[in-house]
């Protein structure tokens, strides 16, 4: 606990100096062409004793503070299947919004504030949330720590009781379980964590259900002209540590999930998790060959020449639930963080 509050102190302080940087005018070739930015949940916050997924969610208020400062310090909204188009046009730099995974409230509170500033956006959308075949892990993790004192559970050697009654012991379990998902078949992984859950009086398939829009959900989300959807495999796995042949079906079956709720093949993809271990060249050529025109990752950066180099390897710029302030969003739409963080 004092290792992660200390972390977010010294990415509070970098913000600070790249925001003070960025009025400067210093370093302004940073900020490239623009942003695509990351959100998943919108929501008002809630007050729970354990948070380990809070950088996940914003407010509806900070997303609005966010809209309006990029407002204005010139950002013009496009949709992302437009960004090439926008990306040539004169006009100042553009800012695309991309939300994750495909939550309720990304229709009950994130679309009125898209609405107010006519802000373009899209959902990327695992197709087994949708028809709750698959659950969130790390939510059902979340839930499960939240409401038992010990955990019960086997990382391959036998089941082990870790306690979790105080807040630090509920962080070094989630962080343990983890890294159990990321380090081994998660699919095999994700399944032993659902049986502890049910063991421990949680049922993962409840919390899908109560948290991601379903088919008519999303139908009702595009009803807006405003509203995009992606494609965001139908596991959320790491394809790049599936086999090639399996995370080309996990891709090309997402596709074929989206056309059927909104009648259009999508032009984007959002690989899950996102970061550098989840995503490979081999996942770049997959995308591509499958006739997507473009794909982003959560590596942070702004729209540089040399970020669009890569339209299968985009980069974004996550609105993240510690840091919800004004001069945090400009700060980070400066691209200078990145650029400081890169040497």
């Amino acid at each position: 606990m004092i290792t992660t509050i200390v972390c977010r102190a010294a990415i509070a302080g970098g913000l600070e100096v790249a925001g003070g940087l960025s009025r400067t005018g210093l370093m302004a070739g940073a900020r490239g062409q623009g942003a695509i930015f990351t959100l998943h949940h919108v929501r008002p916050k809630l007050a729970r004793a354990f948070d380990p997924n809070a950088h996940l969610e914003i407010t509806p208020d900070f997303l609005d503070v966010a809209l309006r400062t990029l407002k204005h310090d010139g950002y013009r909204f496009v949709p992302l299947e437009h960004l090439s188009e926008a990306l040539a046009a004169e006009g100042g730099p553009v800012a695309c919004f991309t939300l994750d995974d495909g939550y309720r409230n990304n229709l009950e509170h994130a679309l009125p504030v898209f609405a107010r500033h006519q802000a373009p956006f899209t959902v990327f959308v695992t197709g087994g949330f949708v028809d709750r075949t698959h659950t969130l892990w790390w939510e059902t993790l979340a839930d499960i720590l939240a409401t038992n004192e010990t955990l019960r559970f086997d990382f391959g050697q036998g089941v082990e009781t870790l306690p979790t009654q105080a807040a630090a012991e509920k962080q070094v379990a989630f962080s343990r379980v983890a890294a159990f998902i990321h380090g081994r078949d998660e699919a095999a992984a994700i399944a032993s964590l659902n049986a502890a859950a049910i063991a421990h009086g949680v049922d993962p398939l409840a919390i899908t259900e109560r948290l991601i829009l379903d088919q008519a959900g999303l139908r009702q989300l595009i009803e807006s002209p405003l509203a995009g959807l992606g494609a965001h495999t139908i596991s959320h796995r790491s394809v790049s540590r599936l086999s090639g042949d399996d995370a080309r079906r996990e891709i090309a079956q997402s596709a074929e999930r989206v056309e059927a709720v909104a009648g259009r093949r999508p032009p984007a993809f959002a690989y899950p998790y996102g970061d550098a271990p989840a995503v490979s060249a081999r996942d770049h050529q997959i995308v591509a060959d499958l006739g997507f025109t473009l794909a982003v990752t959560t590596q942070p950066g702004t729209l540089t020449a040399r970020a669009q180099s890569s339209p299968y390897a985009l980069p974004r710029i996550s609105l993240n639930g510690h840091f919800q302030r004004a001069r945090y969003v400009s700060a980070l739409a400066s691209g200078i963080p990145f650029r400081l963080a890169a040497g």
